[in-house]
């Protein structure tokens, strides 16, 4: 790879490693940048798929690259899928995501990652995004 080209990666290689870094301080875990990955996108992936599609492009335009590749991996707009109206139906989809035997904490981990969201992104788009969700799911935030 040219030296050009890996210079065009580092400002976004640097804000995610910034954002794991934070997720690994919020959510007290050992300085796990792999495992913290595994954090976000299992929250990010819950969250995502709560919102409606237009929505769910805008938040995605906030994030930095590398955490929007991840935000997105995966991701099948379906207009009929069952959206979560309850914190334990919430929660129970970041857990599905968490990797296997973890010990993990599904609300923590939430807390964790929109923490870090709140530090991270625009008020204003953490509000509108808020606004959004069930009054029991804005309650993680």
């Amino acid at each position: 790879m040219s030296e050009a080209r890996e210079d065009s990666f580092a400002p976004t290689i640097q804000e995610t490693s910034l954002w794991l870094d934070s997720l690994i301080e919020k959510a007290g875990i050992w300085n796990d940048k792999d495992f913290a990955w595994k954090l976000l996108g299992a929250t990010l992936h819950a969250l995502r798929d709560r919102l409606q599609p237009e929505a769910a492009i805008h938040f995605g335009a906030q994030l930095p690259m590398l955490v929007r590749g991840l935000y997105y991996e995966h991701w099948v707009v379906d207009p009929a899928r069952i959206r979560e109206r309850h914190k334990a139906q919430f929660l129970d989809h970041v857990s599905q995501e968490l990797p296997a035997g973890t010990t993990a904490d599904p609300e923590g981990t939430v807390r964790a990652v929109f923490g870090v969201m709140r530090d991270k992104i625009d008020p204003g788009e953490i509000a509108k995004l808020s606004r959004q969700m069930p009054k029991e799911l804005r309650q993680l935030w």
